[in-house]
């Protein structure tokens, strides 16, 4: 007997067992289709939703504090999207938010797109409803019976053994959400009566897919049939990403395919350049620009998140082989030289940059793309440097602007900004912010800068050259600029100066004042501040090229007092966007004290090498946050 019942125990369990394996849905890169052009996906959303939830931007969006601007946020939220988008679509929203369980992605392919022609890029939306597949089952059976009953004809298609829902979408769907389309007509031609669009949709055990047509569920329903039709998940590209990018469960990313999406580009445009219609503007070549600006050399490009208990971590990544690197590409993968904060940045800045940029060779990048787009918009460039050295030669016959600045420009930036200096909305509008380049001769640096603000704004009236520790100080008029909330227009300065191998630039005098006195050592660095160096080893160090840190609890000390006092001052709030101040009362923000214990800092580091561009960024969990 006992024998017998573990017998039908054992066999129970191995039949239970082998029903969760043919349930278990694969991951998307086996689903979608080897055409891809790009995706994001959450590969288990169940895991998301409870990360997200200790994840200190969540429980700030949530603290009661927050609650009287989170409500009325939502509630325009609701009325403008949410209410629409349930009347359009015959659902309630909330019926389908607990849906999400395993994966979750939305995709961008090819399939059946035909450039310049009518079919537009496939769409596709996978979601894995996993334990709730009677849910979404229920769900989608009450949807389907809405949009019969509100006079939709639906159809059914076979489409590899699975049963597609068709349902039609007319102009008015989403009218208010999305921005109306505007008609397009060309000169002797009737404009092209709008198509109507369709989505696809069926359930296949816990998955729901749905498309925008049937080429492209086509691909993902013979995946999941046993169809042999090539998979993203076989594509070189994807798959070298794949194992250097995915690895260790990030909570979500997404994926670019470069090559694919540009080669597309290319043909389309080529196609309408080849159509022999005139045209009042001059084409450009869209091969020739994706070349000369080095974008066409990118393969793909990537992005990953990673929630864990010590932060939150994001890589990008930029899929560029060295050999074909150019352009914009080759301008952007900085040597692997030491990016770290120097001994003079004070210890409160609340943000610093430091980038390692060869300024020769960009600025000569820079005049290849200028050339290769447009030869004329090179001679342009070289006209405006011709007529400040012109200008300059009347009071200095030797001056040559291009030996000046570009001749002299170095390998190193750094930029860091101090706390603002009160909480009017001027100073707000304007923190003060230090910029420092390196250079071989400051001297004829500043001397180009100057005679080339002399072509915008008269320097007569600029304040005369002074010196502080044995430091030059220049100052160079700007054109007048109105501050927010300001009636008339205040005159500005730029202040120019020298230390350390760098020229010093800022539109603040006590801030660069600052730089050249911190000469004796005295000064508290912000180097040795307590968790940035902890936080630089999540982002391999300060060595790449590129590091950059920020102190979000003062800045967003400071948001919040802007975002207030622009409240309070309604002529400043025409600064925002009419729907933006309809949306978010910042009357109704609470005081930032209550809310500071969710920011704490973040940092960024960079590396270029054989293979590509990576950038990773890094916050910290906030200590002492539960």
């Amino acid at each position: 007997m006992n024998t017998k019942l573990f017998r039908l125990t054992a066999a129970t369990i191995f039949l239970a067992a082998s029903t969760f394996v043919r349930a278990a849905i694969a991951p998307a890169e086996n689903l979608l289709p080897a055409d891809t052009l790009a995706f994001f996906t959450a590969p288990d959303c169940a895991v998301l939703r409870a990360s997200s939830k200790a994840a200190p931007q969540m429980m700030f969006w949530n603290d009661p504090a927050m609650k009287p601007f989170h409500d009325k946020f939502m509630a325009k939220f609701n009325e403008k999207f949410v209410g629409p988008l349930e009347k359009d679509l015959g659902l309630k929203v909330d019926d389908f938010l607990a849906l999400p369980q395993g994966q979750f992605t939305l995709a961008v392919t090819a399939s059946g797109f035909t450039p310049n022609g009518d079919t537009p890029p496939g769409l596709l939306l996978l979601l894995d409803a996993k334990d709730k597949s009677g849910l979404l089952k229920t769900n989608l059976a009450a949807l389907a019976k809405k949009w019969t009953e509100a006079g939709r004809a639906l159809r059914t298609e076979k489409i590899h053994g699975l049963t597609f829902t068709v349902v039609p979408l007319n102009s008015n769907d989403f009218a208010g959400i999305l921005p109306k389309k505007p008609t397009v007509s060309e000169i002797g031609k009737e404009p092209k009566a709008e198509q109507p669009g369709e989505i696809y949709f069926t359930q296949y055990e816990s998955l729901l897919v749905a498309g925008n047509s049937a080429a492209a569920v086509e691909a993902v329903a013979g995946h999941l049939t046993g169809g042999s039709a090539p998979a993203l998940a076989g594509d070189a590209t994807f798959a070298a990403d794949k194992l250097a990018q995915f690895r260790d469960a990030p909570a979500y990313y997404g994926w670019f395919n470069g090559s694919k999406s540009f080669n597309l580009f290319t043909a389309s445009a080529a196609d309408a350049d080849a159509d022999g219609s005139a045209s009042p503007m001059p084409k450009f070549n869209a091969a020739k620009i994706l070349g000369v600006t080095g974008l066409g050399g990118l393969k793909s490009a990537s992005f990953a998140v990673r929630q864990q208990a010590a932060g939150t971590a994001v890589t990008l990544h930029l899929n560029a082989p060295e050999a074909t690197r150019n352009g914009l590409l080759k301008i952007l993968a900085l040597a692997p030289k030491d990016a770290g904060i120097p001994a003079f940045v004070p210890a409160d800045a609340t943000k610093f940059s430091r980038f390692r940029l060869d300024g020769k060779q960009a600025w000569a990048e820079l005049q290849k793309m200028v050339a290769g787009i447009s030869p004329g918009g090179l001679a342009s460039l070289n006209a405006v440097i011709d007529v400040a050295n012109t200008m300059a030669q009347m009071k200095d016959p030797g001056f040559d602007l291009r030996a000046a600045l570009f001749g002299n420009l170095g390998d190193d930036i750094i930029i860091y900004a101090k706390p603002f200096a009160t909480d009017s909305l001027a100073d707000l509008a304007n923190q003060p912010t230090l910029y420092l380049v390196g250079v071989a001769n400051p001297e004829q640096v500043i001397n180009a800068v100057k005679n080339l603000a002399a072509m915008s704004s008269p320097q007569d009236a600029a304040p005369a050259v002074r010196e502080l520790l044995g430091h030059k100080i220049y100052t160079v008029a700007l054109r007048g600029q109105r501050a927010p909330g300001a009636a008339a227009a205040t005159p500005g300065y730029l202040y120019l100066s020298s230390a350390s191998g760098y020229l010093a630039v800022s539109k603040n005098a006590s801030v660069l004042e600052e730089f050249l006195r911190s000469a004796d050592g005295t000064a508290k660095s912000l180097r040795d501040s307590p968790g940035i160096a902890e936080a630089a080893t999540q982002v391999g160090g300060m060595g790449g090229g590129v590091f950059g840190y920020e102190n979000q609890r003062e800045s967003m000390r400071a948001v919040f007092k802007l975002m207030k006092n622009s409240a309070e001052a309604d002529g400043a709030m025409k600064m925002f966007p009419p729907a933006f101040r309809e949306w978010a009362d910042f009357t109704l923000l609470p005081d930032y004290a209550a809310v500071q214990k969710y920011f704490y800092l973040s940092v960024y580091g960079g590396r270029a090498d054989a293979d590509g561009l990576t950038m990773k960024i890094f916050g910290p969990r906030p200590p002492g946050l539960n």
